[in-house]
């Protein structure tokens, strides 16, 4: 098992379809993305501080307007 591991990645496969697949992963990989048909509607951040402090924040776009946008911010604390 430690041998078939140790082989990968496959630089062959890897190679396989770049040109085809790279402007895909590229144009959809972004922190936001922009299309005409597709496109981030949510942005999250969750922060855990060392003592279980949660801070979760989320954007939401309102109405599907890229202008519009909806801020929520939400701090607990974990139990041990």
């Amino acid at each position: 098992l430690t041998l078939f591991f140790s082989q990968l990645p496959d630089p062959a496969i890897e190679d396989q379809g770049k040109e085809y697949i790279r402007p895909i992963l590229n144009k959809y990989a972004a922190v936001c993305v922009r299309g005409p048909d597709y496109g981030t509607r949510t942005n999250t951040v969750v922060l855990i501080d060392s003592e279980g402090q949660v801070t979760f924040t989320e954007r939401n776009m309102i109405d599907a307007d890229v202008n519009q946008w909806k801020t929520s911010t939400y701090e607990f604390k974990l139990h041990s």
